[in-house]
This record gives C-alpha cells, sequence and structure tokens, in this order.
C-alpha cells in the first residue's frame, strides 16, 4: 500500500494505492495535475487564468485549453440540472463547484495510465474509487451526520464508483441557489454516488441548491442519493439502500 497526503485547492487531498510495487513517480504525475489545476482554475489567486479572465485580462481562448473544456462541460452539466448547477455568477465565472470533482476523476485516470487498478482519491471527502482495497473486499466510506460529524448515517461500499457530498459540515452555509437566488436553505447535506465523480460532485451540489426536489430530480439520471433536511429528516432514492443495480454493485449498508 502506498499513500501521500498534499495539501491543494484549500483543502486536502490523499491518495491511497493499493497495488504492489513502487508508485513514486504516479504520485509525482498527480501531483503536477492537482496543482496544475489549481494555479488555473483557483477564483483566490490574482494571477490564475480564471481569475484574469474575471477581470478581462485574459480571454478565454487565450487560457489554458483546459478552461474552455471545463467551461464547456459546466455548460452541460447547467442544462442537466435545469440550472441548479452554474459556472455563471454575478462576479464573473466561477466553475469551482465542478473543477475539484473533474480533476480529482482525472487524477485517477492518471493512476490507471502508469498501472494502478486499485486506488482512491480523495479530496476533501470527494472520491474517487477504482478496483478494491484487496483482494475479495470492497472499499467502504462512511457518510456522516451533517449535524454529528462523530456520527455515520450509513456505510457506502463497493468497487469503481464514486461518492461526494455537498452540505453544511465543512463550510456552513455557503451554497446558494442559482434559481431562486439567496442562500440554498432546506437540506442540511446531500450525498450522491455514481460512477464518475465529475458528474456526482456537480450533482449533488445542484441537488443541495434544488432543496426537498432534489431526490425527484435525480433518481431518473441513474444516480443514488441520500438527503438530510435542515430539521435534520434523512431521505434517499428508492434503491440507494439497495446500491446501484449494475455489476459489482455499490452496496450501503445503514448504520
Amino acid at each position: 500500500m502506498t499513500t501521500h497526503v498534499e495539501h491543494c485547492m484549500g483543502t486536502v487531498f490523499s491518495i491511497d494505492i493499493r497495488d504492489a510495487g513502487s508508485w513514486g513517480d504516479a504520485i509525482g504525475d498527480v501531483l503536477r495535475w492537482l496543482h496544475r489545476v489549481d494555479a488555473v482554475f483557483s477564483t483566490y489567486k490574482p494571477g490564475s487564468d480564471i481569475s484574469r479572465i474575471r477581470t478581462g485580462e485574459l480571454a478565454i481562448a487565450d487560457a489554458d485549453p483546459d478552461v474552455a473544456r471545463v467551461l464547456n462541460l459546466c455548460s452541460v452539466v447547467e442544462a442537466e440540472t435545469e440550472g441548479y448547477f452554474t459556472a455563471g455568477w454575478d462576479s464573473g465565472i466561477d466553475p469551482t463547484g465542478l473543477v475539484k470533482g473533474w480533476a480529482i476523476e482525472q487524477a485517477s485516470r492518471l493512476l490507471k495510465a502508469h498501472g494502478s487498478r486499485n486506488h482512491a482519491v480523495n479530496g476533501g471527502g470527494d472520491i474517487q474509487l477504482s478496483g478494491a482495497p484487496a483482494p475479495g473486499e470492497r472499499w467502504r466510506v462512511g457518510i456522516s451526520d451533517p449535524f454529528d460529524r462523530t456520527r455515520l448515517l450509513t456505510v457506502v461500499s463497493g468497487r469503481d464508483f464514486a461518492v461526494a457530498t455537498s452540505g453544511i459540515a465543512e463550510r456552513g452555509a455557503h451554497i446558494l441557489d442559482p434559481v431562486h437566488g439567496g442562500p440554498a436553505a432546506e437540506l442540511a447535506s446531500v450525498t450522491v454516488i455514481g460512477r464518475s465523480l465529475t458528474r456526482v460532485d456537480a450533482y449533488a451540489t445542484a441537488a443541495f441548491a434544488m432543496g426537498r426536489r432534489a431526490l425527484r430530480w435525480i433518481e431518473p439520471l441513474g444516480y443514488e442519493a441520500l438527503v438530510v433536511s435542515a430539521s435534520s429528516a434523512v431521505a434517499s432514492t428508492d434503491h440507494f439502500h439497495d446500491g446501484v443495480p449494475a455489476p459489482d454493485a455499490v452496496a450501503l449498508v445503514a448504520r
């Protein structure tokens, strides 16, 4: 087992490789990738491409090519989420709601390109998991109660899946409702599971902004979700505790 912890994008990333061998070069490539994403997309660094675009100093066409790719993907996800996910605000473009999940998923692909089939890449609790932690085992991810982070609501287990949570636990009430305006206040957290962290992460943010209609929206898309309301009520999609119906399905075990 090889592990590495790195501070980047204002959070903590962990890389956990369960394949035998030496993975220093692979981890080095992942770290360079994550820091490059931060340098290009940070809204806090005045020299980043996104910051310079926001101030009018840089055109999108002249920016790092990944900027146009990510903004195009944001437009697709905005349409998929009925506008509840958006990269456009009064302060200017802000794709950060999608960038972290996208960067983590790409980091997992980098590890696969180096030959790793069994690993987890975790960025601030948003995780892309590949393969298994050990032969015959499944990855297990605890989903915390947003009102008491020492308490687990459930455990997600499986192979080759992604999980992301949006809510108040890390940063308090910070997600806005871009459709109606103002803070999103009906929910305390939304956890989404699926295969691709890019979509899972963005959908979790959109679902949080949607509030109580989130489960009705997300279930037909083939993703599973668990929501905790502002009054602590817990609800989930119909098959959340049955797992995703697919080979090597994700299983969820209530605690």
